[in-house]
């Protein structure tokens, strides 16, 4: 018999790719994780994990066993849901994680519409990047995340969660008056040798805007860095760079000292997602169908 526990812990260190990451995601000590490692190993006979460098992977018997363990931790989900839609109904605490813009244009909209719909829910909102609360769902941080499309995000049939689509949105050039670009079309290739302003490396707009450059043939040379695009907006107006910046994160911004031009291509698409299964709990359902409703609006928008 294998301990379901140990499946947990298993995919924990097949995302985190450490055996201290997954620990520390799971709350646990290094050393509690490395023994329950050993004892699913023991119990199916199997060595499961290779050294790799500072971390550690899957060994082919570790692949295997980890495709039947999203199965099966998906179907307890599935069970814990319809075991708390027959006793508990829709009374209870959601955790939901999502990037800052999404919190104010979607999750706070729908949190105030449960308060009137669903009063026995409690949302509680905590503010994350995309990826990482994708990772916060999968290790049972939070109930439900709205995350981004990101290159290494788990594809839209990864096994282990269910996504709901919200909206998308294109991204727009972001100039400083009176730059050589503002007076017409503009694309991603004429943007090339520019000085650029943008997120950090490992937020998901960048590696949005990163992947369109390369397309387009080149290398973004970003000199300023905020993942705060207000701030983006405020360094352009100053003349440092140009920037590309989701065009539902313009909303409120100043925009005075700028040109916005829309960019043929690059976009980010918006959705929410639960561990497979957890879609049908009772918890769940009205705030993910709040979340589709507060979003509907949102899709699609015009140039500021």
């Amino acid at each position: 018999m294998i301990d379901t526990r140990r499946l947990r812990t298993l995919r924990a260190v097949a995302d985190h790719r450490t055996v201290t990451a997954a620990a520390a995601a799971l709350h646990l000590t290094p050393s509690a994780v490395s023994q329950q490692l050993v004892a699913l190993e023991h119990e199916v006979g199997h060595r499961l994990l290779d050294r790799d460098g500072r971390g550690v992977r899957l060994t082919a018997v570790g692949r295997i066993l980890l495709d039947h363990a999203n199965e099966v931790l998906a179907q307890l989900e599935r069970a814990g849901a319809d075991i708390a839609a027959y006793t508990t109904g829709t009374a209870g605490e959601v955790k939901v994680a999502s990037f800052a813009t999404a919190i104010g244009l979607v999750v706070a909209p729908a949190v105030g519409a449960l308060r009137g719909k669903e009063p026995g829910i409690r949302v509680r909102v905590l503010d994350a990047e995309g990826d990482q609360s994708l990772t916060m769902v999968l290790d049972g941080a939070v109930d439900a995340a709205v995350a981004v499309e990101y290159r290494g995000a788990p594809a839209e049939d990864d096994r282990r969660l269910s996504r709901i689509p919200l909206y998308s949105e294109p991204f727009d050039v972001v100039l400083p008056r009176g730059h050589r670009l503002s007076g017409g079309e503009v694309t991603v290739a004429d943007l090339s040798g520019e000085t650029w302003i943008g997120p950090y490396p490992g937020n998901p707009c960048h590696d949005v805007i990163a992947l369109a450059c390369e397309h387009a043939g080149f290398t973004p040379e970003f000199a300023h860095s905020s993942d705060d695009f207000s701030a983006v907006v405020a360094l352009a107006a100053a003349g440092a760079g140009v920037a590309m910046v989701p065009r539902l994160a313009l909303r409120g911004t100043d925009l005075s000292g700028v040109v916005i031009r829309p960019v043929p291509g690059p976009e980010r698409r918006v959705f929410a997602a639960v561990r497979r299964g957890a879609e049908r709990h009772p918890l769940l359902v009205p705030l993910l169908d709040a979340l589709q409703d507060t979003a509907t609006p949102l899709r699609p928008t015009p140039p500021p």
